[in-house]
């Protein structure tokens, strides 16, 4: 199988692996099919994380022809969130310090298949903090694959890697993409027939105004904030109480149920008795004392229920095996603004 000039004459009957970071965007399908027009087996790899949806790269993956793995990194990623050694971008997005880590996770699983190297759909230019030329080379160090890490769409621009100078990839059908621009990739997309396709960086709740609201909030209030608290974010509306504790409240029925499946000892679940209603979930509050803490609890789950304004509800506290009723009279629901995150 010939796959350009460059390739050598013993390695052209072997099948040539790459492990790929396939988000589910443009760039990442393009630099796929760019190294498979040359013949090279490529697999691609996306994420789990509570951040990202892994499941949409996957179907968008294997839609466009690439066999994809899916690598669970939500624990060290929640760390590198926590305390990104390059900080963030714009919200909570600490690009450089994830880039680094998923690189280095894809080759790890390089080693583990014995591929020959790593590609991203990274364009040179394209984002202003994560894809600059410098950070790349940072990016790459990081990663611990310095100079296994191939960018098929920007290649041409930058220094030749060792799947290049090997002569596993011919440089010359690589290409020289740089900037914010995308009418080269959407050329390319009609060329290749991919006609589905996530928007760029559209993935990722971190680059979100209003999630990353809310997670600045929990890693204010709860320094030691596990995954868990992370997921629980995306189901619910975020309240500070007190302005100590950080209080969930479902929005529909599908929140209720994974709030109240979530609940652990160190946490008080809040309920309506005998009127439809949201579930509340006060974090990392098994020991509260204070009775102002579950009475802006309670009042907030009663306001958030479907009882009029100025009705008196039951509403039910649970810690641990202990559960305690209390009666509520309804306020309106603009009373707790203040302390709703939106």
């Amino acid at each position: 199988m010939v796959r350009g000039t460059v390739i050598k004459t013993e390695r052209q009957l072997e099948k040539i692996k790459a492990i790929g970071l396939i988000s589910g965007g443009l760039d990442s399908l393009i630099a796929a099919k760019i190294l498979q027009d040359q013949g090279i087996e490529v697999v691609g790899v996306t994420f789990s994380t509570p951040f990202w949806d892994y499941r949409k790269s996957v179907r968008i993956g294997e839609k466009a022809g690439i066999p994809m793995k899916v690598l669970d990194i939500s624990e060290e990623h929640f760390r590198v969130v926590k305390a990104p050694l390059y900080g963030y971008g714009s919200n909570m997005n600490p690009c450089v310090d994830c880039h680094a880590l998923m690189i280095r996770k894809a080759g790890d699983m390089m080693v583990e298949e014995g591929a020959e190297f790593i590609f991203t759909g990274e364009v040179l230019g394209q984002r202003p903090m994560s894809q600059r030329r410098e950070t790349l080379k940072i990016v790459e160090k990081l990663s611990g694959y310095e100079g296994k890490v191939l960018r098929p769409l920007s290649a041409r621009l930058l220094p030749e890697t060792e799947p290049e100078k090997k002569g596993l990839v011919d440089r010359s059908r690589l290409l020289a993409i740089s900037g914010r621009g995308r009418k080269e990739q959407l050329k390319l997309a009609e060329y290749y027939s991919i006609s589905e396709y996530d928007t760029p960086g559209g993935g990722c709740l971190l680059t979100k105004e209003g999630y990353s609201r809310k997670l600045k909030t929990l890693l204010c209030l709860v320094p030691d904030a596990e995954v868990r608290h992370a997921e629980l974010l995306k189901h619910g509306r975020l309240f500070v109480v007190d302005g100590k504790y950080c209080f969930i409240v479902g929005r529909h029925a599908g929140d209720n149920v994974i709030l109240s499946s979530s609940a652990t000892s160190s946490d008080v679940l809040f309920y309506c008795e005998g009127i439809p209603g949201p579930v509340g979930l006060l974090l990392n509050a098994s020991d509260i004392q204070e009775d102002i803490i579950i009475d802006q609890a309670s009042l907030i789950i009663a306001s958030f229920s479907d009882a009029d304004k100025g009705a008196k509800i039951r509403v039910s506290f649970k810690r641990g095996n202990e559960v305690v009723k209390r009666e509520v009279t309804v306020v309106s629901r603009t009373r707790f603004d203040d302390c709703f995150i939106k």
